[in-house]
């Protein structure tokens, strides 16, 4: 008995390599065309890997800037190294899509830009941005308020590295409350809100500590301090006219 692979060699060797006739059923009406099978090289392009003129290191740091938007020193030490090191040329790439680099040696961030690109022709905004904008909710917009204080006030005394615990957040959004229509204890959209600015790098989990965070610097080049105390200004009018009665940085402490 002939083994099923020989009878299938058999087959293709019959059929395809003897270029053999073959038919070919055009349609319902079978049309039947005889014709020769012949192998040319195709026309098309092929694709292939190209090995590109950045250094692999250079590529690495770029890759992950473009993918969150961000680098942080304190937790990615050789990316934000490579960066440095390679920062010319990345910039350089990074110009041909419309956007430039920030780069804070003193913090350790490196954040992505959006290039001004109204001086182009047909200009549309949606088609030269690779930086997406995010609309906060008021919640959320609170919440990197009170972060934002948090972080100028220890940073003021002289604090290199800030954190933050759960209930500290609870107690500065508490002023808030009504503008928000929520309690202090609905701790899930607490929870929800601080996992959006662990998403952006705004903070960050603290090894063991499930209920406290740091700030992270990328804070800094979000709300600017002047920007802070008049966002925080208007809210709290807000809130008084809603009648929570409290200012803001009665229970922070």
């Amino acid at each position: 008995m002939k083994d099923n692979n020989d009878t299938n060699d058999n087959f293709f060797d019959h059929h395809i390599t003897q270029n053999q006739p073959m038919t070919r059923v055009a349609d319902e009406n079978v049309i039947v065309e005889n014709s020769e099978v012949t192998l040319s090289p195709s026309k098309e392009k092929t694709h292939t890997n190209r090995a590109g003129h950045l250094e692999p290191g250079a590529r690495r740091s770029l890759v992950y800037l473009l993918k969150h938007g961000v680098i942080l020193g304190s937790q990615k030490v050789l990316l934000f190294e490579q960066l440095n090191k390679y920062e010319d040329s990345i910039r350089d790439h990074l110009a041909d899509m419309y956007l430039n680099m920030m780069i804070d040696q003193r913090a350790g961030v490196a954040l992505i830009i959006q290039q001004d690109s109204s001086e182009e022709e047909d200009h549309d905004e949606d088609i030269f941005s690779l930086v997406s904008r995010r609309t906060l909710s008021l919640y959320d917009t609170l919440l990197l308020l009170v972060l934002r204080k948090h972080y100028q006030e220890r940073q003021t005394i002289g604090e290199d590295n800030v954190f933050i615990g759960i209930e500290q957040l609870e107690s500065g959004m508490t002023p808030f409350l009504q503008l928000t229509n929520s309690t202090k204890s609905d701790r899930s959209k607490l929870n929800g809100a601080i996992n959006k600015m662990r998403e952006r790098k705004i903070v960050s989990r603290v090894r063991g500590d499930d209920e406290r965070f740091e700030i992270t610097p990328v804070i800094r080049y979000v709300v600017g301090a002047n920007f802070l105390t008049q966002l925080l200004d208007e809210y709290q009018k807000l809130a008084m006219q809603e009648g929570t009665g409290t200012e803001y940085g009665d229970n922070n402490e």
